[in-house]
């Protein structure tokens, strides 16, 4: 079983793959067949190694998995053993604590996203080191699912959209602000307005101060994805739009160049980059 980790700003996502997973191609979008469980906790940027461990552990024994302990297998207790782990991170201090806990089991093999790492993806940034491992591994798990072109929309801490070539290369992309960043921006500024549920309102126009904040931050949001989709069209092609993160099925449905929603678009990257610098088979 693999451990899959993809560290946001806001939000950790976390995911557990099974050893044999099957064709991913023609399956319902938002869904992995290879995918036996996903948790989406808060991102906690002072949590120490041990303390990342504990809640993993707690975690993965929801589930019914367990790290190995040494050259032990929890199979006194019934759990099923994670033999690999994966992780792309935002985060800097995550991502020396999650190292940390990782080399401290030498006898689960994992991969770190950062530079050096095989992608078996050409990056054609002017300084690929400077890609986030996120936008790196949504690429490479969109080009696994779709035919390229790819534009790839992540709307999470910040809106980032990324393009990929027709010959499967990263070629780079946009970074927006997030819904939510650009909300407490609002809220912070303007003495008179309130915080609001983020829910698509019943009509573009608002008719009350609640469902014109919600006006703008979803339908405005959506308009700003399908005008950046307009753009990037303009210069690739014809592209399959996909898109992800922890508010794409809030955003996705508004903006109508958006072709699926695949809220575990990070894991399968992980899953797929972590088999090529592991020399194994690679999930078809």
């Amino acid at each position: 079983m693999l451990l899959a980790i993809d560290v946001g700003n806001t939000q950790t996502v976390i995911g557990v793959f099974d050893d044999n997973p099957s064709d991913e191609r023609g399956r319902a979008p938002g869904s992995l067949r290879g995918l036996v469980h996903h948790w989406r906790v808060t991102t906690v940027r002072d949590r120490t190694a041990d303390e990342w461990e504990l809640e993993l552990a707690q975690l993965l024994g929801l589930g019914g998995f367990g790290l190995a302990q040494g050259a032990e297998v929890p199979a006194a207790i019934g759990l099923r053993l994670i033999t690999g782990m994966a992780l792309s991170s935002s985060v800097p201090s995550v991502t020396g604590a999650l190292r940390t806990m990782f080399t401290a089991k030498p006898w689960i093999p994992f991969v770190i996203v950062e530079p050096g790492v095989k992608t078996g993806m050409p990056i054609l940034y002017d300084n690929p080191k400077e890609v986030g491992a996120d936008r790196i591994v949504n690429a490479v798990g969109a080009l696994d699912l779709y035919e390229p072109p790819i534009i790839v929309v992540d709307l999470g801490t910040a809106t980032t959209f990324d393009a990929i070539s027709a010959a499967g290369e990263y070629l780079g992309g946009a970074i927006v602000p997030g819904v939510e960043i650009s909300m407490d921006a609002l809220f912070a500024r303007a003495a008179a307005l309130r915080r609001v549920e983020l829910v698509a309102p019943r009509r573009a126009i608002g008719r009350t101060t609640v469902e014109s904040m919600q006006s703008g931050a979803i339908f405005g949001y959506a308009g700003l994805v399908e005008g950046l989709v307009a753009r990037f069209i303009a210069e690739l092609g014809a592209s399959t739009v996909i898109a992800t993160g922890g508010l794409g099925g809030l955003i996705a449905p508004h903006a109508p160049s958006v072709s699926a929603y695949e809220p575990w678009l990070t894991l399968h990257g992980l899953r797929l980059i972590y088999a090529r610098n592991h020399d194994e088979s690679e999930p078809a």
